[in-house]
């Protein structure tokens, strides 16, 4: 598989899109206007303490508050005991109820788990994680691990051992990264005590100032991007601005040397986007219905609760039978979903509505086709078994806006419902509504005026000419209908004079 990172940077915006094999996998949007990014550490200020909702809305200086749950506060007393950094360190541990650990007023350092989605602020964490160039470190808690994606058990207990030997703080843990296999001991003990050093800086920057404070910034969009991304299989990168190249060029080069060459600088006039055709592809990704090479579609419809994604045959007829023909489009529905869910970076509840399959080993398959494919998603998920109706049930953690939200408003017109009124409705409701005047004013007035959009308008004058002159005679007014040209289809104003 050829992988291309393509980055594009103007003064206000900063895109990276990953490729592969020419398709765009996943875009990351970063603008100057963002307030807070994931991985930022805040001094904050408790602002309320809701013991109903065992959570606590905290002060970091942003537009809106950012919530944080009683389970992602350290307890003290539980700290300085040692269980592992205010965590139950058991199951049977009795949860502190988040009115003894916090109160209103109090100062706490917390990082953001979660950046602002709509309306809701960003969902913080008192658990900081600081991510490094070969693991993570996680000054409050005791855990060691070592990543899923190293498989070898050998190298595992390996990496394990070099951790296990660094000299960390009391009470801290680390995971190591894909990038530490086959590293030795010198570099991940270094990486270690850069990342200390970085937690004591912090602390220090917090005990001398008063919060709402920002007291670090994870790395731009760029450089956070070349982190999680990188690795031996990556065949280009490719940058427009001479400033990112020359940062990209130096991390990767402390980062992965051997990969140093492959760092491009785009200087051509065509737009870079244009020229690897990402463009295009981002403004397909925010289409609801998803075509699938063998005819099928997918049609993913995000909603405030959970999105729902519906899979059908379309074009495809098959070859055999109506049960194989199901069977190839699930299939490729399956690998095609995870590829959507990582391009528009959808998370939170996800229902996948498969087309329904007889054979329960086709079943089986489908569902084994998709764990693959999450398999090699960052993002965490959770999946429940496929049902007899073809519902799949899944999670997939979510950090930031989905791709449709950040590109995209609600529209003005509809009020991001998606549907407006008919004008047949809104024609009958003005009928109504004049009978509802002519009752309020009684004798006062001799007219009604109807201001209204120009579609309704002329649906009254050619559809309803029989009951408006019906309803003048019942009310005993004249009705004037006049258009608005710059109302939109269920506005109007009725006005008795």
């Amino acid at each position: 598989m050829r992988k291309q990172i393509i980055v594009n940077s103007t003064i206000s915006e900063v895109r990276v899109a990953l490729l592969e094999n020419g398709v765009l996998a996943e875009i990351h949007i970063e603008r100057a206007t963002d307030e807070a990014a994931a991985g930022n550490i805040y001094k904050g200020k408790v602002l309320r303490v809701l013991p109903g909702m065992q959570a606590a809305f905290v002060d970091l200086g942003l537009e809106k508050a950012a919530f944080l749950h009683a389970s992602d506060v350290i307890d003290q007393q539980e700290a300085a005991a040692g269980s592992n950094g205010g965590r139950p360190s058991g199951s049977l541990s009795e949860p502190v109820p988040i009115e003894k650990k916090l109160k209103r007023g109090e100062e706490l350092i917390v990082q953001i788990a979660k950046e602002p989605m709509g309306t809701k602020g960003a969902r913080i964490t008192a658990h900081v994680s600081l991510p490094g160039k070969y693991l993570v470190y996680m000054p409050t808690s005791e855990q060691i691990g070592v990543s899923k994606r190293i498989a070898n058990d050998k190298e595992r207990r390996r990496l394990r051992d070099i951790v296990s030997s660094a000299p960390l703080p009391a009470g801290g843990g680390v995971i190591v990264r894909t990038a530490a296999a086959g590293l030795g001991q010198r570099e991940i003990h270094d990486d270690i005590a850069s990342l200390v050093r970085t937690w004591q800086s912090i602390q220090d920057r917090a005990a001398s100032t008063k919060a709402p404070a920002l007291l670090y910034s994870d790395l731009d969009v760029v450089l956070r991007c070349m982190r999680d991304m990188l690795s031996e299989d990556v065949d280009e990168i490719v940058l427009d601005s001479r400033d990112d190249y020359d940062r990209t060029k130096a991390f990767v080069a402390e980062f992965l040397p051997e990969i140093s060459d492959r760092v491009q600088l785009y200087e051509d006039m065509e737009p870079v986007f244009d020229r690897y055709g990402v463009e295009q592809q981002i403004e397909r990704a925010t289409d609801p219905k998803v075509w699938l090479k063998s005819g099928g579609y997918l049609v993913i419809d995000q909603g405030e609760a959970l999105t729902m994604i519906d899979v059908n045959t379309g074009r495809y007829v098959g070859k055999r039978s109506q049960e194989e023909t199901v069977y190839r489009t699930n299939l490729e529905a399956a690998v095609e979903i995870v590829s959507q869910l990582r391009l528009r970076n959808i998370g939170g509840i996800i229902i996948i509505d498969f087309i329904d399959m007889e054979e329960p080993n086709n079943r089986r398959l489908v569902m084994q086709t998709l764990e693959e494919a999450l398999s090699r998603d960052k993002a965490r998920s959770t999946i429940l078994r496929i049902s007899e109706l073809g519902l799949v049930e899944m999670t997939r953690k979510r950090t930031r806006e989905n791709l449709e939200r950040l590109l995209s408003s609600p529209c003005p017109y509809c009020d991001g419902r998606g549907r407006v009124k008919s004008v047949p409705t809104v024609g009958h409701e003005i009928l109504r509504m004049i009978q509802r005047e002519a009752a309020r004013i009684g004798q006062a007035g001799e007219r009604i005026t109807v201001r209204a959009n120009r579609e309704v308008i002329g649906y009254l004058y050619k559809d309803e000419e029989a009951a408006l002159r019906a309803l003048q005679r019942r009310i005993g007014k004249n009705i004037t209908l006049k258009v608005a040209e710059k109302y939109h289809q269920e506005q109007y104003d009725v006005v008795a004079s």
